[in-house]
């Protein structure tokens, strides 16, 4: 297990569990036979086989080594109770978007049993308008964003006539390499990676030493630095309820606004999220004087590489939440990302893994120790924009409408926004903790006014 995998493990508490998921709305068949979710239920309990990484659960150290606790590493599963993690529930009527919504937090609040495979898969039928929703969840240790859409990418079709499609946990990773029960690290193996990452110390020392200098100095105040974030109700200690909304935009819109903006389509999502927190806070009377900072996930995954683990980086934007203009906070943003952007890509790809852990380990050091949301943030908030597919699926008939993203909380980081695209939609997910956000679904429909108020400004007539 790499280091940032292993990670998820260490900070891993009853309230800050460390799972991400992912909720799918579908649209029935035409003609559809009305034991469609029975039957679809009763071919999800007959897989093939599991295969990685649904088959994987956490090797427990036999001998109580201090490599055993500081290397976790997996092993192979061979009984796993398929009636555990795959579960069946119906929506009170009215069966709306509310009533989905409440049920997907409750389930989302749940930890994960660490003695099974670290996954939950939950067919939820109920859905008005001739719809079901698919919510599956899976330990961050085992998967990401960009890793877990193309698992997903892999279990539906684009054959709406396509029947019998495997379960996703007959298709995993597409991976043909097996782990073997009793393998773990060898210290040759570790030895070998720590002469590689040796050989990039220089570049990632200067890379840290320029970020950490300007934390300390203010030379560049435009800029979004580790721990120059500002105290906020969002950065307080979390409990370990949560709640999620949603909100979902055409791609094709935000693409005509961040043209005329001349900015990038992720800038064009900062700047919203940007107006909302502004918006949602100034009503609590909570707004910091200084600038909110947002961390941004990078995922650093090749282009052919089947895994699902996780294979990102991290940078850090400024806001801009102390300007009232949208606009020239938007342009601001802009510049923000673009110097955060352009110091990430000086760094060699063999380096990227060491430098997000050096870079990450004093946010994770504050979550180990207990000291998130205590201490000054590292940033604000995370905000994560994860590519999906780009055309409509289906599975064994019913067309995906809509998949949201549904993502993980810690101390010191009560919200977290995160977008998935997909067929030609921007589909947001909000992820907040329920005892320290009031109100927190009101960030999703803030976030749909600020888009309206930012296409006024620039002249875009959306109708």
């Amino acid at each position: 297990m790499n280091p940032l995998d292993a990670s998820w493990l260490f900070v891993d508490s009853q309230r800050t569990p460390m799972h991400v998921g992912a909720l799918a709305i579908f649209s029935l068949p035409d003609d559809v036979s009305p034991d469609f979710i029975k039957n679809l239920f009763l071919h999800l309990r007959s897989p093939a086989g599991f295969v990685p990484p649904f088959n994987l659960r956490l090797k427990q150290p036999r001998l109580k080594l201090i490599s055993s606790r500081l290397m976790p590493s997996w092993e192979e599963d061979p009984n796993i109770d398929l009636d555990y993690h795959l579960r069946h529930s119906a929506l009170p009527q009215p069966g709306g978007e509310r009533e989905l919504g409440v049920l997907v937090s409750r389930l989302h609040s749940h930890p994960l049993d660490f003695a099974r495979p670290l996954w939950e898969c939950h067919i939820i039928e109920g859905l008005a308008n001739s719809r079901f929703a698919l919510y599956m969840k899976m330990h961050h240790s085992l998967v990401d964003g960009v890793g877990g859409m193309r698992m997903l990418s892999r279990l539906l079709s684009p054959d709406d006539t396509a029947m019998n499609l495997p379960p996703p946990w007959a298709v995993g990773t597409g991976e043909k390499k097996r782990i073997a029960r009793d393998a773990g690290p060898s210290w040759q193996q570790l030895a070998d990676q720590a002469r590689e990452q040796a050989r990039h110390v220089p570049s990632i020392g200067r890379a840290i030493a320029d970020s950490w200098k300007e934390t300390l100095q203010n030379t560049h105040p435009e800029l979004g630095v580790p721990f120059r974030a500002p105290r906020s109700i969002l950065n307080r200690k979390v409990s370990a309820q949560r709640r999620f909304a949603t909100q979902y935009y055409d791609l094709a819109r935000m693409r005509t606004l961040a043209k005329r903006a001349k900015v990038t389509l992720n800038d064009v999502f900062l700047g919203l999220c940007a107006m909302a927190l502004r918006r949602y806070l100034l009503e609590l009377n909570a707004l910091p004087s200084e600038p909110l900072t947002a961390g941004l996930p990078v995922s650093v995954r090749p282009a052919g590489d089947p895994g699902a683990g996780n294979a990102i980086s991290f940078i850090i934007a400024n806001l801009h939440t102390h300007i009232a203009d949208p606009l020239e906070r938007l342009a601001l943003i802009r510049d923000s990302t673009q110097k955060a952007k352009a110091r990430f890509q000086t760094l060699p790809k063999e380096a990227i893994t060491a430098y997000t852990s050096l870079f990450m380990a004093p946010f994770m050091l504050q979550l180990m120790t207990g000291m998130g949301g205590l201490m000054r943030p590292m940033f604000n908030v995370t905000i994560s924009n994860v590519p999906g597919p780009d055309q409509t699926l289906y599975f064994n008939g019913a067309r995906m409408d809509q998949m949201y993203p549904v993502s993980l909380l810690s101390h010191g980081q009560a919200i977290n926004i995160t977008v998935v695209s997909y067929a030609g939609q921007f589909n947001v997910g909000y992820t907040g903790c329920r005892d320290t956000l009031p109100h927190m679904q009101r960030m999703a429909v803030y976030t749909g006014e600020a888009l309206v108020e930012l296409e006024a400004l620039l002249g875009i007539n959306a109708s």
